[in-house]
């Protein structure tokens, strides 16, 4: 993962570019860093910094005692690929869960301090605040700032969590319009079949495995026909990415979840709704219980 300066460096570098190429500036052109921080509202640091990301591109010289200058023409730095600053909105979303899980932040904070630790972009922080109080992770603090929510104590999220969806996933699979593409659950059924026949688990990148899980339960949400359905479980989906996804380390436990899945798609492909949703409250009732054996009783 690349350092938040060397995010910051690239971003400058693709702004250059998007000037120098505005400007159709020609090969040999002197690219003074004052003139160039102006035109972007910065300091003439991070301008040094995006100009020397171009000179390792071959696309500006530096000449010592001189400064920086353009060696290739418009159309050459038109096909120039500037990797994307990692610091996007659902990258800077994820690292601030991870810090605020690992300790690494406090429970209170204000916009700027987020802004100067991970050098963000306004509209980047501004964009993943927002989707972190939309997910119920932050709130704003009565004064000024931001606070995090107590949902992102691990174990309580998860087992509100679970419980939140033991309320809604059984009853979502006896809606009135449940309509599930038989090609896609063909397919779902298919991808757990390849986990539970799988001769090593381990080998699996968990990325892979917590996907299919997620896709099982968003697919059946999507397939309710209530859209507000298919939003709580994406939601859920986002916190279970952030808090539990490298934890497939139980084989056995995976494959048992995969047999679990496939037994409610075969009820659902027998068109026997209620079973499905049984075999759900089922399912998610085990998860709940080995979570909630975990929090302390209040």
């Amino acid at each position: 993962m690349q350092s938040p300066s060397t995010a910051s460096s690239r971003r400058i570098a693709r702004q250059i570019l998007d000037l120098i190429t505005e400007a159709r500036f020609d090969p040999g052109h002197h690219l003074r860093e004052q003139h160039l921080a102006d035109a972007l509202g910065v300091s003439r640091t991070p301008v040094r910094a995006g100009l020397k990301e171009l000179t390792q591109l071959g696309a500006v010289e530096a000449r010592p005692n001189q400064g920086f200058y353009l060696l290739k023409n418009v159309e050459e730095l038109q096909a120039l690929t500037i990797e994307q600053p990692k610091t996007t909105d659902q990258n800077l979303y994820e690292q601030l869960v991870h810090d605020r899980i690992a300790g690494l932040l406090p429970a209170s904070f204000t916009q700027t301090e987020i802004a100067q630790r991970y050098e963000a972009d306004r509209g980047v922080l501004t964009r993943t605040l927002l989707g972190l109080a939309e997910d119920g992770l932050i709130a704003r603090n009565p004064g000024h700032g931001w606070r995090f929510l107590q949902t992102l104590n691990t174990d309580v999220a998860l087992r509100n969590g679970y419980g939140f969806r033991l309320m809604i996933e059984p009853g979502a699979l006896l809606s009135p319009h449940f309509h599930l593409d038989r090609h896609a659950l063909k397919r779902m059924r298919a991808r757990h079949l390849w986990l539970i026949a799988h001769p090593d688990i381990t080998q699996v990148p968990p990325k892979d495995i917590f996907e299919t899980d997620a896709s099982f339960h968003e697919m059946l949400a999507e397939a309710s026909g209530n859209l507000f359905v298919l939003q709580a479980i994406q939601q859920q989906n986002r916190l279970r990415r952030l808090m539990e996804f490298g934890s497939y380390h139980n084989k056995r436990r995976v494959k048992e979840w995969c047999e679990e899945h496939v037994a409610i798609l075969d009820a659902i492909r027998l068109n026997n709704r209620e079973e499905a949703a049984s075999l759900m409250t089922s399912h998610l009732q085990y998860a709940y219980d080995q979570v909630a054996s975990k929090v302390p009783k209040a």
